[in-house]
């Protein structure tokens, strides 16, 4: 979910891109991840719903296993109430079974339970739980079906509204949104992470002029009296926090996507009022369903379709196989469609693993930064994300109260550290063994089109990469916080470098995270980044480099949650009388001379962490006048080139 959408948008301009056909994107407000837009959707979870609130319990339903739901629907989307029956086909799991029970807000009135075409007694026992009592018990394995007849004003007490009522424009609408909890304020149901309904027929009858949004394929539509009948059904499993209707009156238009086995339908119900605009950024989705489709399976609802649902929140709601949609950005369509793998088909088995989707998701829409070769934004994104994980010293990726939805929809944790961790797993793993695993993991019969856990992820990465995760999921799923580097670097001859590493932890949970650490060492005639099997602090480093180093740069490419500073005297230990280098005054209130024996080229400003501050190109002369006076007071170094070598000097700020 994106408002789930809770990833950190970098407010930018994204202009119009193409990558194989043309991606339009608009603005980043809700793009990459942010603070506001999308983002603002999971902060606005975090704020309205962080307070705890009871879970879904986990005894419900326990003796059954749901084959299969009729959901049959009056609404009408200017009136808060839904009426209507839920027929459910189910198997017993265990002997004796005399009593059904569902989950159903109190708020709910039931008018009959039938049972064979009879009425059978039911009651409510309170705490959102309905029991229906059978005439006689069933034997184990028993495949059997009730009927609940029922009707109300749905509550809003427990997840996203649920069940709501707002407008656009002049015209009404009813949306749902069931994650984590709420299904049950709407209809009946086992609400839990145990058990699918292997496939649903949703029926939904409604005043004419609107049309029903649902799960899969719209296999009738027509006139009914004086409204409309929509007959959507879907063949594939599903979670009941899955199964959504949205209801208003629609503009329907269709975009369409070419993948290895087959053509996607990306069917858009958008409000009239903003069709227009629409349908000039939808298409961008096409491309994200042609790379997920790529990296790892072809998209899971093929013989279905893709479709957005436009609702009335500024983020989204990956309801399967029709997402419903705050608008239509770049990342929100990417982010949505990822959990279509990564949620949907793979849901994870356990509001503690919620990451397993929402980590995905934000991964993969960054993923599409990646494959956009020709703009920043793959950089952005990482640099962005992994801030946002350390804003804050403390925090797991485990979840670890699920009875708070501001918890589990955390957008540092949940979302952006969930993100990283899949980011540097990537990194331990390596790319062929990452994609591999994941594939693997979403192939998985025990896992495909059901539940998963973080131990199925780690199987099968590990499997893939031939390595044991486990102190690396302790540190970055179960552990908190992340690490800051000190590197300290010395060289006495172009032979080579000595690095060595100190690290210190945000948090006391972790004692030590070890991890391979990627340096960049430059030099006249070296431009490499070695990586560092970081296992202990002041762990000392020599590496051949058969050049002098005047850059040290911390994993440049931004694969590690992580803080870094590099020690003053970076890279260079030379006699300082090579080429005569002066700099004068130093330190210096503001301007400095610098002299050389041999023609300076060019001149480079940095701090301590290698970070570059200014340049000075086609000097041409053996004297250059710096001004600092605009700098803050500090230590400064000068990467000074001539036409004959490279050379770091410090220069002092007063």
């Amino acid at each position: 979910m994106n408002t789930k959408y809770i990833l950190i948008s970098v407010l930018m301009i994204f202009t119009a891109l193409s990558i194989k056909a043309q991606l339009q994107v608009t603005t980043i407000e809700h793009d990459i991840l942010h603070q506001t837009g999308a983002h603002q959707c999971s902060q606005s979870k975090q704020q309205l719903y962080g307070a705890p609130i009871p879970a879904s319990t986990s005894f419900a339903g326990n003796n059954i296993d749901i084959k299969y739901h009729r959901l049959d629907w009056v609404i009408d989307p200017s009136i808060t109430y839904i009426k209507g029956s839920v027929y459910t086909l189910f198997e017993t799991t265990e002997a004796g079974v005399s009593t059904i029970v569902f989950e159903l807000d109190t708020s709910m009135q039931v008018d009959s339970v039938l049972y064979h075409g009879q009425p059978i007694s039911f009651a409510d026992s309170g705490s959102y739980l309905l029991n229906l009592y059978l005439p006689s018990p069933l034997a184990s394995l028993t495949l059997d079906s009730i009927e609940v007849f029922y009707q109300g004003a749905p509550g809003q007490g427990s997840g996203f509204g649920s069940f709501i009522k707002s407008s656009h424009g002049s015209a009404p609408i009813i949306w749902t949104l069931s994650e984590p909890y709420g299904a049950r304020e709407w209809w009946p149901n086992k609400n839990d992470l145990s058990d699918k309904i292997d496939s649903v027929d949703i029926i939904v009858h409604t005043p004419a002029g609107n049309r029903a949004a649902s799960n899969g394929l719209l296999v009738e539509e027509k006139i009914e009296g004086n409204g409309k009948y929509y007959h959507w059904k879907h063949g594939h499993p599903i979670a009941t926090y899955l199964v959504a209707i949205a209801v208003t009156n629609y503009a329907v238009y269709s975009d369409y996507a070419t993948i290895n086995s087959g053509i996607v339908e990306v069917l858009n119900y958008v409000y009239p009022e903003d069709s227009a605009q629409a349908a000039t950024q939808t298409p961008g989705v096409v491309n994200s369903i042609q790379l997920f489709s790529n990296l790892f399976i072809d998209y899971p609802f093929v013989d279905e379709k893709y479709g957005h649902a436009q609702f009335g929140w500024g983020g989204g709601m990956e309801h399967q196989t029709m997402s419903f949609m705050g608008g239509f950005s770049h990342s929100l369509m990417a982010h949505e469609l990822a959990h279509q793998w990564f949620g949907d088909m793979v849901t994870c088995g356990s509001w503690h693993d919620i990451w397993l989707n929402e980590g995905f998701a934000t991964y993969l829409t960054g993923l599409t930064y990646e494959h956009m070769p020709t703009t920043p934004y793959w950089m952005t994104w990482k640099s962005q994300t992994s801030s946002h994980v350390m804003n804050n010293p403390g925090g797991s990726v485990y979840c670890d109260d699920t009875t708070s939805v501001g918890r589990i929809f955390n957008s540092r944790l949940s979302y952006s550290k969930g993100a990283y961790v899949l980011h540097m797993l990537r990194w331990v793993t390596g790319d062929s063994a990452f994609f591999a695993g994941i594939t693997n993991y979403l192939n998985d019969p025990a896992l495909s089109f059901g539940y998963a856990h973080t131990s199925d992820l780690q199987s099968h990465l590990e499997i893939a990469s031939g390595l044991n995760l486990n102190e690396f999921i302790d540190d970055w799923y179960y552990g908190q916080g992340y690490p800051t580097y000190s590197v300290n670097t010395y060289q006495n001859s172009a032979d080579s470098i000595t690095i060595t590493l100190d690290q210190t932890q945000s948090h006391s949970s972790v004692s030590f995270f070890e991890m391979p650490v990627p340096i960049r060492l430059k030099g006249n005639y070296i431009d490499t980044i070695v990586v560092l099997d970081n296992t202990i602090s002041s762990q000392q480093f020599t590496v051949e480099v058969n050049s002098f180093i005047d850059t040290v740069e911390f994993d440049p490419e931004i694969w590690l949650i992580s803080m870094s500073n590099i020690s003053t005297n970076v890279g260079i230990s030379r006699p300082q009388d090579e080429a005569n280098i002066r700099i004068m005054p130093n330190p210096t209130l503001s301007t400095s001379i610098i002299k050389c024996d041999d023609e300076i080229s060019e001149i480079g400003v940095y701090d301590l962490s290698g970070r570059e501050l200014g340049r000075f190109e086609n000097i041409n002369s053996q004297q250059f006048t710096i001004n600092l006076s605009n700098y803050v007071t500090g230590i400064y170094l000068l990467r000074i080139k001539t036409n004959q070598q490279t050379f770091l000097r410090k220069v002092v700020k007063d």
